[in-house]
C-alpha cells in the first residue's frame, strides 16, 4: 500500500526533501483509493501545512508536538511497555521480523518508530500490511485521539 509510505513521511520529522517531493506526494494521496475522500483531503491539508512557511518553524511545531512527553510518542512499544524490560524484547522481535523480510534499517533508528513501521508495511503485500496495521490499530487509535484533542492536523495520519 503506497499510501502507508506517504503517511510514514508525513509522520516523520519534516525535512527539505519532503518539501521537494510535495507534488509527487500530493499525487500519491489523491490516487490512494484505500482511504476515504475525507482522509485524502485531510492528508493533503497536512502535506500543505508541512510544506509551507519557514521549515524551522514547521520543525519546531513537530518537536513541540511529538517530542515533549510520552502521550504522543511515535514509539509503538513505549505506549505498551513504557521503559520496562519487555520493550527491549519486543524491539528485538520486531527487528527479527524486519530482517526476515529483508527490510534493513539504519543503526540509529528504533524499530518501533511508527513512521519506520509504516514504511516497512508499505513494502509488504496488501494482506500482510493490513494485518500489521491491525496489530497496532489500538495504539494508532489512541495516538489519533490524542492528536485530535490537540486539534493537530497530524491526526489525519
Amino acid at each position: 500500500m503506497k499510501i502507508l509510505k506517504v503517511i510514514s513521511l508525513l509522520l516523520d520529522y519534516p525535512t527539505a526533501p519532503l518539501r521537494k517531493h510535495q507534488l509527487e506526494l500530493a499525487m500519491a494521496i489523491t490516487s490512494a483509493h484505500e482511504i476515504s475522500p475525507e482522509q485524502r483531503a485531510e492528508l493533503r491539508a497536512l502535506l500543505d501545512e508541512l510544506c509551507h512557511g519557514d521549515l524551522m518553524d514547521v520543525q519546531e511545531r513537530y518537536t513541540d508536538l511529538f517530542d515533549r512527553g510520552r502521550a504522543l510518542s511515535l514509539l509503538l512499544f513505549e505506549h505498551v511497555h513504557g521503559e520496562s524490560r519487555d520493550r527491549g524484547q519486543a524491539m528485538v522481535d520486531l527487528m527479527a521480523q524486519y530482517e526476515a523480510a529483508g527490510f534493513a534499517i539504519g543503526v540509529r533508528e528504533l524499530p518501533d518508530y511508527i513512521p519506520l513501521y509504516l514504511e516497512y508495511l508499505a513494502t509488504r503485500e496488501d494482506l500482510e500490511a493490513r494485518e500489521g496495521l491491525a496489530d497496532v490499530a489500538h495504539l494508532l487509535a489512541l495516538l489519533a485521539a490524542r492528536l485530535q484533542e490537540r486539534e493537530s492536523p497530524h491526526a489525519a495520519c
